[in-house]
């Protein structure tokens, strides 16, 4: 369960990692899955501190967008989603780059 979340998200929480589990996801990657939607909805409604770009300005919430922009989807991962693993790495000069730009700087 992510730190620092009320009685709603705890719910939440739990409803996804069951749901997952059903779905016949491993008890760990269903813990993954959980944590994530729920920090997602925890960003997009202010409750987070620090909310990532992504979260806050994708128009869809993560259970209506149900995976349809994953890393494995056709074109792979957004700009956004790119660029923050760009900012998590340090990698200089992200803010100029394109995505094609993006995805080379990380292959590195």
């Amino acid at each position: 369960m992510p730190a620092g979340a009320n009685a709603k998200r705890e719910r939440q929480y739990e409803h996804v990692k069951e749901s997952a589990e059903q779905r016949g996801e491993s008890v760990g990657r269903a813990k993954e899955i959980a944590a994530r939607t729920v920090n997602k909805e925890r960003a997009r409604s202010g409750e987070a501190k620090e909310p990532g770009r992504v979260s806050t300005r994708d128009p869809k919430s993560a259970s209506q967008r149900g995976g349809e922009r994953s890393h494995s989807g056709a074109q792979g991962p957004t700009k956004d989603q790119l660029y923050e693993e760009a900012r998590k790495k340090n990698v200089e000069g992200r803010s100029k780059m394109n995505k094609q730009q993006l995805r080379r700087a990380l292959d590195r």
